[in-house]
């Protein structure tokens, strides 16, 4: 297996960077669900001493999460453009404009959850107690595009990037993966081609490879 890809399969960084999104996308859900249905909330000021300890972990989990998921996916894209794709497999040109668009609509939300979710934080995170990060609001960022820029109030400017975060997008976003799983699996059972095999870790892939162990 090498590093870059080729015109068959994924190459190592790729496929690290892709397993990764996925389960920080996964840890991201599960730690805010958690929170939402097992704690108590936070206030939105996210003062530590306001908070039920195990909301505020959660929470902050959260946004570490989140904030991991925006650099690994500036990293996919640039070696995206580094890299040429594997050559899709024999389909229709319908099948292929779908795969298109899918991973259109995915890399969207990969890109916009994570900037959302920032912006409308009116209280920052503390990237797994590591580093500190302040809330966008408190930003000179802010006050260039948003209080001199556009000329609204926080809440204003908030509530509609809320909205898409914690609701609208939190949803399509689902609905993307489950069309994206099922058409993996729709590929390796009913098409019996390499389209998932080839986005699979080395082992797995040599295991599920419809061309035998040496793929």
């Amino acid at each position: 297996m090498t590093l870059r890809n080729t015109t068959v399969s994924y190459g190592t960084l790729a496929k690290f960077l892709h397993w990764a999104v996925a389960s920080l996308f996964l840890a991201a859900y599960c730690a805010v669900y958690y929170r939402h249905w097992f704690t108590a909330p936070c206030p939105r000021s996210m003062e530590l001493s306001d908070c039920a300890p195990e909301s505020f972990i959660t929470l902050n989990l959260h946004k570490s999460f989140g904030l991991t998921i925006a650099v690994f996916v500036v990293l996919r894209i640039i070696w995206r453009l580094l890299n040429p794709v594997p050559k899709p497999e024999p389909g229709s040109r319908l099948e292929h404009l779908g795969a298109k668009l899918g991973h259109g609509a995915l890399y969207f939300f990969m890109i916009a959850m994570p900037i959302t979710g920032y912006v409308s934080n009116g209280g920052g995170a503390n990237f797994f107690w590591l580093i500190k990060i302040p809330a966008f609001w408190t930003t000179g960022l802010y006050d260039l595009l948003v209080t001199r820029g556009m000329g609204v109030e926080f809440e204003t400017f908030s509530a509609a990037l809320e909205y898409f975060h914690h609701t609208s997008g939190a949803w399509l976003v689902w609905v993307l993966i489950v069309i994206h799983v099922a058409a993996a699996l729709y590929h390796h059972y009913w098409k019996k081609d390499q389209t998932l095999v080839r986005i699979l870790p080395e082992r797995l892939a040599k295991r599920f490879s419809r061309r035998g162990p040496d793929y």
